[in-house]
């Protein structure tokens, strides 16, 4: 396993910038509190990227708390951008890194 999710983590949140969906102000509290995975019902995948799963993962890091061992992002995220007009494969990649570092395993990338 991949001894550094946080320099994933930071990848993710440097690529949504790249792309300028970094966003300055947070959504609602009630988007956020969505039960859909993902928020899908109330949220953007990378919405959900900025505002829950790095968050989330940088308080078990500073925690020292255990991480998610069985994650899959890279096909959701390979899903939400495969219709967009914005070259992603950076972003994608990044997402992809992440879950080999957390599961251990490799993620087969798209062609």
């Amino acid at each position: 396993m991949n001894p550094d999710p946080q320099t994933r983590l930071y990848a993710i949140e440097q690529e949504l910038k790249v792309l300028s969906w970094w966003q300055a102000q947070p959504p609602a509290p009630e988007a956020l509190a969505s039960q859909e995975p993902f928020c899908l019902d109330t949220l953007t995948f990378p919405q959900w990227l900025q505002f829950v799963l790095i968050p989330r993962m940088q308080a078990l890091l500073d925690a020292g708390a255990p991480l998610p061992t069985s994650i899959a992002l890279y096909p959701m995220a390979t899903e939400s951008f495969k219709d967009l007009p914005e070259n992603t494969r950076a972003l994608e990649e990044a997402i992809a890194l992440l879950d080999e570092s957390l599961t251990g395993k490799r993620v087969i990338r798209e062609a």
